[in-house]
């Protein structure tokens, strides 16, 4: 199915039967899409939908088996990135990619040709499109001093510089404040006027109807619809990209949690990996049943906070776990009850090596029935592991096949599997939704939701505030290195979570009260 814009003449750009082959896949089967000039379209899909796989294409970092594309009506062949930008077509990426030490000019000269004093040649001219489209760039400003959105506001002007007539804007919100992120629409829609063909990519589908203006959908490698963002919804998108309803409703009930103490921390201190303090001060209680959210901008000490809860940090100050005192490393702390599904999932939640099987016994394959004194029992470690891809829906070839196969949202089912086994006391959640689509998204959620039915605590860290105020019983807010908060989760909203996470005072909230809920 395709929904072809309605505005007369050439499309600014035109994706037709575009097929992409992997070995054993069919990334893209026959897409077609196009974008006017003046127009913002939405490309939505789950996980492995071959959304990436299109915009590669579309950058020149693969080539199409079959298809062509025009641009203003005219075939090209996009060889490359150079040649990408040449063309006018621009790429922000989900993750800013800047020099730290460098300042704005410096970096945006990098690309830019000059040979004699070339971050003074471009200076001119960022201010000149920051004015324009209000994009509020500093030239001279260093990189390490901005923010994620000022960041993201460079990655912008970098592409208006090399000429770009078509902007791709993958996940650009991803870690934006809601301020942020309204930001970033306003110089969308200031792009848009100004007769630029964006296409944005994301998950958040409130911000889809927000900004733009016509929403193409792929699924499993073809596209399933396209329809105008007028009198669409997020269920009706939803129901679009995964093939069934999705409920959007609060996810918690309105039983408060009992007020019984599961998790005590007080005055934890601790260094960061540059030796400037990551955590001030941080007390905080965790009841049995709750969920406790923890929002941030990145970088402020959420990261740290969770692992020396997991006991892979060296801090100052008192955990207690059901009144006793939590100590060790992480392998003594998840006997005693605490479970981590870490942040990166890649890396520090799986060995991208071992297997699916070997990777769900990591926590027992010293223990019964994993282990019988020193030898390990193979046909019981393949055993729990068809047990658990049967529980959680992990989809893979084997059991035997390499954990670096899997999707993002089959590893992070696989930790979830290992880490949630034996049913710990507390559950240590970073970004456990990161880039998932909504099915896997939901099922994550149910997940964490189900263990807290029976008395689990878990402390959810994310940088998607609906998403902690979809879960959480109780948001606290984490803000260089200090935490401020909890607060009810009925006392605020996005907007206001925002505001503290930019540095406003927490007595800015109205009705915010710091402590337990009533």
């Amino acid at each position: 199915m395709t929904y072809l814009s309605s505005a007369p003449g050439p499309a600014a750009l035109r994706l037709s039967q575009i097929t992409k082959r992997f070995p054993g896949v069919v990334a893209n089967d026959a897409v077609d899409l196009s974008v006017q000039a003046g127009e913002v379209l939405a490309l939505l899909g789950e996980n492995g939908a071959g959304k990436s796989t299109l915009i590669s294409i579309l950058y020149g970092l693969y080539q199409p088996d079959e298809g062509f594309i025009e641009l203003q009506g005219q075939r090209v062949t996009i060889g490359s990135p150079a040649q990408a930008r040449k063309l006018g077509i621009g790429l922000v990426p989900q993750h800013p990619l800047l020099v730290s030490r460098h300042t704005v000019a410096e970096n945006l000269a990098l690309g830019a040709g000059s040979a004699l004093f070339p971050a003074r040649n471009v200076a001119g001219r960022v201010r000149e499109l920051s004015e324009k489209y209000g994009l509020e760039v500093d030239p001279q400003a260093r990189v390490s001093n901005l923010s994620p959105g000022e960041k993201q506001r460079v990655e912008i002007v970098r592409a208006l510089m090399g000429g770009a007539k078509v902007l791709i804007l993958d996940e650009p919100t991803s870690v934006l404040t809601p301020q942020e992120a309204d930001g970033l629409f306003r110089v969308m829609r200031e792009l848009r006027a100004d007769g630029r063909s964006l296409i944005f990519i994301s998950h958040k589908l409130d911000e889809v109807l927000a900004v733009a203006d016509r929403v193409t959908v792929l699924r499993r490698g073809k596209v399933v619809g396209g329809v105008p963002t007028a009198g669409a919804t997020r269920e009706s998108l939803a129901e679009l990209m995964v093939g069934r309803s999705v409920d959007f409703a609060r996810k918690r009930g309105n039983m408060p949690p009992t007020l019984d103490v599961l998790l005590g921390v007080r005055g934890l201190n601790a260094m960061g990996s540059r030796g400037l303090p990551a955590l001030r001060d941080v007390s905080f209680d965790l009841l049995r049943g709750e969920v406790l959210g923890v929002a941030g901008i990145a970088g402020n000490g959420q990261s740290e906070l969770v692992e020396v809860l997991a006991g892979l940090h060296d801090s100052s100050g008192q955990v207690t776990l059901a009144g006793q005192p939590l100590t060790g490393g992480a392998a003594q702390r998840f006997r005693a009850g605490v479970a981590h599904i870490p942040e990166d999932r890649i890396h520090s939640g799986t060995v991208p090596s071992m297997t699916v099987a070997e990777n769900l016994a990591l926590r027992q394959y010293d223990q019964a029935p994993l282990a019988r004194g020193l030898a390990r029992d193979l046909n019981a470690t393949n055993a729990l592991a068809r047990r658990e891809v049967e529980a959680y829906s992990v989809a893979t070839p084997d059991i035997h096949t390499p954990s670096r196969l899997l999707s993002g949202g089959n590893i992070q089912k696989l930790i979830l599997a290992r880490e949630l086994a034996g049913n710990p006391q507390v559950i240590l959640a970073v970004h456990p939704t990161y880039g998932l689509d909504i099915g896997a998204t939901d099922q994550v959620h149910r997940v964490l939701l189900e263990r807290t039915a029976g008395g689990a605590g878990v402390l959810l860290v994310s940088e998607d505030l609906d998403e902690l105020l979809s879960l959480s019983d109780r948001v606290a807010v984490m803000v260089g290195g200090e935490l401020k908060g909890p607060y009810a989760v009925h006392e605020v909203t996005r907007e206001s979570l925002g505001l503290i996470m930019g540095g406003a005072h927490p007595h800015s909230i109205p009705g915010a009260e710091q402590g337990v809920v009533a």
